[in-house]
């Protein structure tokens, strides 16, 4: 660079400056903007050597670039300054503008700290201006301002040893120095700027990267899970609405895909099962619960609901798994159905019978309208309410009765029918059935057996029950019956059982008799079966003995 004495600057160093600010700022990374600072200070303003030293995130100073001489190169590029000593240096020497200078006769203190350099020793200085090889100048780099000008945080400092011309530079070299490492300071902010967004396009990238094989592996899993998949709304007008089914679930339903999204599971839910669906649905976890199919059949289903959760917005959609699990209900009902039936005719067993006879009556106190009698109500031990039936405690209020909301069974009076309707406990017994085991075997009886619950079943009404109490016991519970009715039941049902019985290949006969008795709230089941009972044996006593059997 020449010197201030000159008249003008060469226009050809005019242009070599221009070009080298323009390749820092075109420069296609960080450090190749690096080292177009350090070779402009070298190849434009005419230093012998130059260092481009970066602050590092931990304040200490690397240096990152470095030009004019590749011995010197190799030993300080990578190397690390504190930034105390660094510190030191800017604080201290003569202050030319926004440059340091540190002659020779200052920097000797400098030449054992941590900061790398590059210096030999020379003579001393024969004319007041000449360089000697122990002076320092160095260009700070501030980042730029929002006008323009340094705002003041360090980002590096140039550093620039021996102009080629022997001489300190005067005032036009030392402005020149000066707006370079400003122009320095920016392209670097730029390229680090750049740098910045190039790291965090490429992390965008690999997480797009990342989402797209995520939904993809989703959209697999989702499309072929041997199981059915569902993702629904949550929320809006479009609530429950069915977005997307796999394939599995709209084989299992014998829906299309298309008519699917025409539904939510509220629409296809059988309807017994809604309440179990709505909370499921509000609460994720898991139900078992029957859907309909495309013929009008429902199948047993166990569903198991994520909500997909928006941060900003709340629940955004359900995502339903819809498992098979008709053949261990099938399984379920059949064991439940073995526990509470007999086994060889099928009808409801003992346990079953006095469970549904319990569910009609409750263990109600005598009621004489008196304070005792109402707290005998609170403390009675047993409260027997059938499902469905509930009642509220007021206790003090007029009117009360515990049982407000309990449907009480009442009996016929004994000896006349005053046309009351009640439950009807009608207990069966086989008479010469013992005598068929004896002379025919087992399995002659066993075939009656399932004969006469055939013919029992088929004469009751649809509601009422028959059951096995075990042997050649059979009850009948039938509800809404007068005494006159119950004895005409009572009748037919023998009629029907007289009949003969087709039993390992011939006919055979048995009798019955029949024991009327009459349930009531206040009575237990058993204490409603042995009445029944009781009754049965008078009757059977009372008949003549061969009128007792038919065969």
């Amino acid at each position: 660079m020449e010197t201030e004495s000159e008249p003008y600057v060469r226009l050809a160093s005019l242009r070599q400056l221009h070009q080298v600010m323009a390749d820092m700022n075109t420069a296609r990374s960080l450090a190749d903007t690096l080292q177009t600072v350090a070779d402009g200070a070298v190849g434009a303003l005419g230093y012998e050597m130059a260092a481009v030293n970066l602050v590092r995130q931990d304040g200490d100073l690397v240096v990152a670039a470095f030009s004019g001489n590749s011995a010197a190169e190799a030993l300080i590029t990578g190397r690390v300054g504190s930034r105390e000593s660094w510190e030191r240096r800017l604080n201290m020497g003569e202050r030319w503008g926004d440059l340091v200078f540190i002659p020779h006769t200052e920097g000797w203190v400098l030449d054992d700290d941590d900061v790398p350099q590059w210096y030999t020793d020379g003579p001393a200085p024969r004319f007041e201006d000449e360089w000697h090889p122990s002076d320092r100048l160095f260009a700070p780099m501030y980042t730029p301002g929002p006008q323009g000008g340094a705002c003041g945080e360090l980002l590096g400092v140039i550093s620039v040893d021996r102009p080629r011309n022997g001489r300190r530079p005067g005032a036009w070299g030392r402005e020149a120095l000066q707006m370079y490492a400003f122009q320095a300071a920016i392209a670097i902010s730029n390229a680090r700027l750049r740098a910045n967004m190039q790291r965090a396009l490429v992390r965008l990238e690999r997480e797009q990267q990342a989402l797209r094989a995520s939904e993809e592996s989703f959209r697999q899993a989702f499309e072929y899970a041997p199981s059915g998949m569902a993702i629904a709304e949550m929320g809006g007008d479009q609530h429950g609405r069915i977005l997307r089914t796999n394939d599995a679930l709209c084989r299992l339903l014998g829906r299309p895909a298309s008519a699917m999204r025409r539904y939510s599971f509220a629409d296809l839910v059988h309807p017994e099962d809604i309440g179990t669906l709505l909370r499921t649905s509000a609460e994720g976890g898991r139900a078992e619960l029957r859907l309909g199919r495309r013929d009008g059949s429902y199948v047993w289903v166990s569903l198991r609901n994520s909500v997909v959760a928006d941060a900003a917005d709340g629940p955004r959609f359900l995502l339903t798994h819809v498992e098979d699990i008709e053949e261990r209900k099938r399984r379920e009902l059949q064991l439940a159905h073995r526990a509470s039936h007999d086994s060889l005719t099928g009808l409801p067993n003992s346990a079953e019978l006095r469970s549904r006879l319990s569910a009609r009556l409750c263990q109600r106190p005598a009621h004489a309208g008196a304070a005792d009698s109402l707290d005998a109500a609170y403390s009675h031990p047993v409260f027997d309410v059938p499902a469905g039936h509930g009642f509220d405690f007021a206790p003090g209020a007029e009117g009360y009765d515990a049982y407000d909301h309990h449907e009480h069974t009442v009996a016929p009076e004994d000896g006349r029918d005053d046309g009351t309707k009640g439950l009807a406990v009608l207990f069966c017994d086989l008479d010469g059935f013992k005598s068929i085991n004896d002379r025919f075997g087992h399995n002659a009886g066993d075939a009656v057996l399932i004969e006469v619950a055939r013919r029992l079943s088929n004469g009751v009404r649809d509601g009422d029950t028959v059951a096995r109490l075990g042997g050649d016991e059979f009850v009948i519970l039938a509800d809404g019956l007068g005494r006159a009715d119950a004895q005409d039941l009572a009748v037919r049902l023998r009629n029907e059982i007289i009949q003969p019985i087709r039993a390992e290949g011939r006919a055979v006969r048995v009798g019955a008799s029949f024991g009327i008795g009459w349930a009531h709230c206040g009575m237990t089941a058993d204490e409603v079966l042995k009445s029944a009972d009781e009754r049965m044996y008078v009757e059977k006593r009372s008949r003549p003995k061969q009128h007792r059997r038919a065969g």
